[in-house]
């Protein structure tokens, strides 16, 4: 018998909200922090199919606090554009 880990940590579950199945995808991650917005890629989510809710396994929200607050050199930095309404 595989472990969960094999199958896909997000295998089998459904959405609290719609009861849709949530498969694992990679996504991208803006966040702001203090004053400033990041951006944290290839974020590993569970996304329901139906809805469209993201969830986070704990020890990716850890690895994320982690990363910010190590406040470590960013990889790269983009510009981006700010509109107001």
């Amino acid at each position: 018998m595989k472990s969960k880990t094999e199958v896909g940590f997000w295998n089998g579950e459904r959405c609290e909200y719609c009861e849709g199945f949530i498969v694992e995808k990679t996504v991208d991650l803006p966040r702001r922090v203090g004053k400033r917005y990041v951006l944290i890629k290839n974020v590993p989510v569970g996304v329901c199919k139906e809805c469209g809710t993201r969830y986070f396994a704990a020890n990716i929200l850890k690895t994320i606090e982690a990363t910010i607050r190590a406040r470590r050199k960013a990889k790269r930095k983009i510009c981006m554009p700010v509109y107001s309404l």
